[in-house]
């Protein structure tokens, strides 16, 4: 008898939904309060047991009446910041929202709500409010772990059973496990005054890795595509983090797949070139620091809805039904992190989605840039 095999579970979404630090609203069709997070009972004020059946304009008045008709288009997603709102019984407060259909469930909506009130009287910059919000993985991490443990296991037990040709596909999983969880690790450590450290790497290692990653995840899908590599071989090394460009360009790359998953003749792209010119002042010594290496990853698919491609950087803001909003957000943290640059860029004309990533250049002691070049480059013609 073949023993049973237990496999971790992930947490359930009402334990990671308590966890969240937002204000996190579930309305149900006509704008009334289904449930409510405990963020969401701190910010109003009331227990979920009375908030349960109100109308949401009855405890939480929206100042701008183009903003309240808004609400009431269950199907559109909502970002919105600084905006005045009048609590029953608090106060005036300026809050940052953001409003997104719940997935096949019509009229029903999930509302965020972020207070930067109290940003505003300690003196921070409420500018910064995104960075609260990708607290989450540090708050679950430890549920995290756990399945990462028994993926990583899984993975070494196929690995015995295959030959060297197939064993690829296992190092691979246990590789990007055991990424993802020094990136947990490095999550935990954080906060919004430091940052992870950052050395000269080869950033088209990186790229390659992302590269392996997504075209594994496709042919497993059997979807199976090809990414085209534009790689300036003679640019020299980046100053940055090995992992998080791996993370930042597999989250890119797993977009743009998607984005034109429905297009006739999709096409993923990603590029490296030399971009001289752009600088970016830096706060600490008041000298500019160029960012002149920049990475693009380029889709054809159908490109982001207009009205939110001025918002696509801010949690919670997504077009995906099933999505959560926190991957672009991950990925610019992680950039600034680098003391780098992200930016998003529609060619109607052409039908071509860019995102730009602009990074410094790494200089050894003595002053020279440290030039790897594409170092172990694999053939992929």
């Amino acid at each position: 008898m073949t023993p049973l095999v237990r496999t971790p579970s992930l947490p359930e979404a009402s334990r990671m939904l308590a966890s969240l630090p937002q204000a996190v609203v579930l309305l149900e069709p006509g704008l009334r309060i289904a449930s409510v997070n405990p963020a969401a009972e701190q910010f109003f004020g009331q227990s979920q047991r009375r908030l349960s059946g109100q109308s949401l304009d009855a405890v939480m008045e929206l100042t701008d009446p183009r903003l309240a008709e808004r609400l009431l288009d269950y199907e559109t997603p909502l970002s919105a910041r600084e905006i005045a709102v009048n609590l029953r019984g608090r106060g005036q407060r300026r809050i940052d929202i953001n409003l997104a259909p719940l997935a096949d469930t019509p009229g029903w909506q999930v509302l965020a709500l972020h207070d930067n009130s109290p940003a505003e009287a300690l003196g921070e910059d409420s500018g910064t409010a995104d960075n609260a919000v990708l607290r989450g993985p540090e708050i679950i991490a430890h549920e995290i772990k756990n399945p990462l443990a028994g993926i990583r296991g899984a993975a070494q037990l196929l690995a015995r059973k295959l030959d060297d040709r197939d064993r690829a596909l296992t190092d691979l999983i246990t590789g990007e496990v055991d990424r993802i969880a020094t990136l947990i690790e490095q999550m935990q450590k954080l906060s919004r005054r430091t940052v992870a450290p950052v050395e000269s790497c080869n950033l088209h290692i990186s790229a390659r890795r992302a590269v392996d990653v997504i075209e594994a995840a496709c042919a497993g899908r059997g979807e199976p595509l090809k990414i085209v590599e534009e790689f300036d071989p003679s640019l020299p090394s980046v100053l940055g983090s090995p992992d998080g460009l791996v993370q930042v360009i597999i989250n890119l790359l797993s977009n743009a797949v998607e984005a034109c998953r429905d297009v006739s003749g999709a096409r993923v792209a990603i590029r490296s070139r030399f971009a001289s010119g752009l600088q970016l002042h830096t706060t600490d010594a008041g000298v500019p620091l160029r960012l002149p290496i920049e990475l693009r990853v380029t889709d054809n698919g159908p490109g982001v809805d207009g009205s939110m491609r001025e918002h696509i950087f801010e949690p919670f803001v997504t077009t995906k039904k099933s999505g959560q909003g926190l991957g672009l957000p991950l990925v610019r943290k992680l950039i600034r992190d680098m003391n780098g640059r992200i930016s998003h860029e529609r060619d109607e004309d052409r039908g071509l989605t860019h995102f730009r990533v602009h990074l410094p250049l790494a200089l050894d002691f003595s002053g020279e840039h440290v030039n790897h070049g594409v170092s172990g480059k694999k053939d992929r013609s």
